[in-house]
């Protein structure tokens, strides 16, 4: 029952990606039907932001009340259904419409899976699970490309994910039973006790010795992870001069050494554990930034591109993971609800403030910018781990 169990969040997690680069791998077909400018996109994607950090934000009361089984058969479902909405859209006020699902089925599940894993699996599932999202994420655009190259339109893409949805949300309704049975049992055989306790209040979380810092930690990470990602195809042609399709094809390789990289942490995870790993990943950050400021050949840039991707892998996944053993399992959901709120909030201020700062001074200040988010969040992660005494 465990090793199915664990199958299917493995599923959940592709699903959770599945969903989430649709928008940009459509929106050069979309705009055009709506008679929008291209720019909209980014009005439904700060929708999508907006909701998926209030059911971020409302995670713990939800799985307390629901537990993590019902939350995340629900708001993959809830999904499912913003996608068939988006299929069916004529208009571009319709697409803002159906965004308002599409975020707040994003962010519950999320916050209360990752919240599951924390508490149930060890360091090196987080890890391979996070890559599986990854999985997701890249197989979302090629379906929409099948559907685009097979003349069918980016409303036949949409409905290919949401079926998929649709399956996804029946299985997670059959495993209830399954999702019970591991309720009480911790990583080491001890009890989680994951839905006692009374709901926490926004501020009460943010009161808690570490949650700030790990808020912190969070938004610093996140940011330089989506303003590597955005920005790093025109800080490879504008300023190293390398062609858009090598800088586009690069730009992918970040994705891509985020992904390989996760699936490698699941095995360093067996040696290192989630500080130390933290910590690695830091480090091969700002070596892969420090090579983005040296002076010299493209390789150069490009080379450090991919290291940033590589040090960003166990990141994200061994904070997440190390949430209980820093505020306890009983406030675990309640601290990752908030972490994952703050980590939507850095990706929606922290790309567009650097895209401000390129158009108004040059893209060649990306590596500065990066390096600099890197620094706050070292500096809030070794801060966390003095007030909560690890080490």
């Amino acid at each position: 029952m465990f090793s199915l169990l664990l199958a299917i969040i493995y599923l959940a997690f592709i699903s959770l990606g599945l969903p989430d680069a649709l928008l940009g791998a459509a929106w050069p077909t979309m705009y055009p039907q709506f008679q929008a400018p291209v720019s909209y996109a980014g009005m439904i994607s700060m929708i999508i932001a907006l909701g998926t950090i209030v059911s971020s934000l409302l995670s713990d009361r939800l799985t307390r009340a629901l537990g993590t089984g019902k939350v995340t058969a629900l708001s993959v479902g809830l999904t499912a259904a913003a996608l068939f909405g988006f299929s069916v859209s004529h208009s571009f006020w319709m697409l803002c419409l159906w965004a308002i699902p599409y975020g707040l089925g994003a962010g519950s599940v999320d916050a209360s899976l990752n919240n599951y894993v924390a508490l149930h699996f060890e360091s090196r599932h987080m890890s391979w699970l996070h890559c599986m999202w990854g999985v997701g994420a890249t197989l979302g655009p090629y379906a929409m490309g099948y559907a685009l190259a097979g003349g069918y339109g980016w409303s036949a893409g949409y409905r290919y994910i949401g079926i998929i949805q649709v399956i996804l949300t029946g299985l997670l309704f059959f495993s209830l039973p399954l999702w019970k049975g591991r309720r009480e049992e911790g990583v080491n055989g001890g009890e989680t006790k994951e839905a006692e306790g009374r709901v926490l209040s926004l501020g009460e979380i943010v009161r808690i010795a570490g949650a700030k810092e790990v808020m912190i930690c969070f938004f610093c990470y996140c940011a330089l992870e989506q303003t590597a990602g955005l920005w790093a195809s025109s800080y490879l042609t504008l300023h190293r001069g390398v062609s858009a399709e090598t800088a586009a094809s690069f730009a992918s390789l970040f994705y891509l050494g985020i992904t390989v990289g996760r699936a490698l942490c699941g095995f360093l995870t067996m040696r290192l554990n989630d500080t130390q790993m933290i910590r690695l990943g830091q480090r091969i950050i700002g070596v892969g930034g420090l090579i983005m400021l040296l002076p010299g050949t493209q390789v150069l840039a490009l080379g450090g591109l991919i290291l940033i991707g590589l040090g960003c892998a166990p990141v994200y996944p061994c904070i997440i993971h190390s949430t209980p053993e820093h505020f306890g399992a009983e406030r675990c959901q309640a601290v990752i609800g908030v972490q994952m709120a703050s980590a939507y909030v850095g990706t929606c201020l922290m790309p567009p403030l650097f895209g401000m700062i390129a158009s108004r001074i040059s893209v060649a200040l990306l590596p500065v910018f990066l390096m600099l988010l890197l620094l706050f969040m070292i500096i809030m992660h070794e801060r966390l781990n003095q007030v909560t005494r690890k080490n």
